[in-house]
């Protein structure tokens, strides 16, 4: 599986004042995460998959009038982000049937949406490369995140539950697939996300692109700019 071929231990170390502030920012918002869920990793990936959906549209909507207006073309930028927000809405869609958010839960969805969503927008239109270095920090820990569920899983205080249909379909998962060959690919998703996304604001600083995780087995997954290059 590809997945197992994902580099856990990637880290880009903030380099000048830009990637500090999202390596803080983000950090910030991981010891929100810990403190409110603390182990209940199937509600955080409801509630963060949510979040995680954001980046790839303001991301895709923001190229594309970009390449309007200077009427020139994006480089696969723009499918890559669509493609990129699609898949973390999957995850969403998944983990929905395994764990299902109260009405706490859904309340906090709705406010924590709109604010980030109002936030992105505007950071990527000040700084690209910074909104990209947050969602490369932010997938980081969403690594991190899936794999301490993992760990959960083994250790029997998570269940191991059959895969939901809507994984087994998207993935192509086995009839026979649990909710950890659904973490695996999902963890997988995310190192992928992570480097792309390491990778677009290392292009728009002027710095080497770096090397881009296996790409879990969705076609449309494979960033463009990368095949080109």
């Amino acid at each position: 599986m590809t997945a197992q071929l994902i580099d856990l231990g990637v880290h880009y170390a903030p380099r000048g004042m830009s990637d500090r502030v999202a390596f803080g920012f983000t950090k910030a918002l991981r010891w929100c995460a810990d403190t409110f869920f603390a182990k209940r990793y199937g509600h955080r990936a409801v509630v963060l998959e949510t979040v995680a959906a954001v980046p790839g549209m303001v991301g895709a909507t923001i190229n594309h009038l970009h390449s309007l207006r200077r009427m020139k073309d994006d480089r696969g930028w723009i499918r890559t982000l669509m493609d990129e927000a699609e898949n973390e809405r999957m995850h969403l869609m998944t983990f929905i049937e395994v764990a299902q958010p109260t009405w706490f839960e859904r309340a906090v969805i709705i406010g924590v949406q709109w604010v980030f969503y109002l936030f992105f927008f505007a950071l990527y239109l000040i700084s690209p490369k910074t909104a990209h270095r947050v969602v490369g920090y932010f997938e980081e820990e969403a690594v991190i995140s899936y794999t301490h569920y993992l760990a959960e899983i083994d250790e029997g205080r998570s269940e191991n539950v059959a895969a939901p249909a809507i994984a087994k379909r998207y993935w192509n998962l086995p009839e026979d697939a649990t909710l950890r060959d659904v973490v695996l690919v999902v963890r997988a998703d995310e190192a992928h996300h992570r480097d792309v996304n390491h990778g677009f604001a290392n292009e728009l600083g002027g710095l080497p692109q770096g090397k881009i995780a296996p790409c879990p087995p969705h076609a449309e997954l494979q960033p463009m700019w990368k095949k080109a290059a």
